[in-house]
């Protein structure tokens, strides 16, 4: 359904007076993100650039690093590889979590394994009957 479209932060919802208004920038400084290459709005069918609340917020926080004394390109740069160090975080969650349930899987598979010779034992020799009583064992007794 269309309407579930505007749920996903990645959609492109706003239009670019919208999106000037929201931000409380000129359309202008909107359009130059995009000539730098620093932000890619997605066009409508009329070729109106269209931006997602995603695309917002990065021109919000580069806004503001910017009023902080970064260049764009440079706050460009630095939102780029807080999102690269965000994935890898994650990727690395991942690969721990994975990993964990491995050795989880592994310890549970050798405690099976060894189980069976716990239950079992250990393996001695049985004594034998007090009945088992030779002529020797009578002579050594007197």
């Amino acid at each position: 359904m269309a309407l579930e479209r505007l749920d996903d932060p990645d959609y492109p919802t706003f239009g670019m007076g919208q999106a000037a208004e929201l931000l409380e920038v000129a359309p202008a400084f909107l359009r130059s993100l995009d000539a730098a290459g620093l932000l890619r709005p997605a066009r409508s069918a009329g070729g109106h650039r269209r931006y997602s609340r995603n695309q917002l917020d990065r021109v919000a926080a580069l806004r503001e690093m910017a009023e902080h004394g970064h260049t764009l390109a440079g706050a460009a740069e630095i939102l780029d590889l807080r999102a690269d160090l965000a994935a890898e975080r994650a990727r690395h969650a991942h690969t721990t979590a994975e990993r964990d349930q491995a050795r989880h899987e592994r310890d549970i598979a050798r405690h099976e394994r060894d189980q069976p010779r716990v239950v079992r034992g250990p393996t001695t020799r049985p004594t034998p009957p007090a009945a088992f009583h030779t002529e020797r064992d009578d002579r050594q007794q007197r």
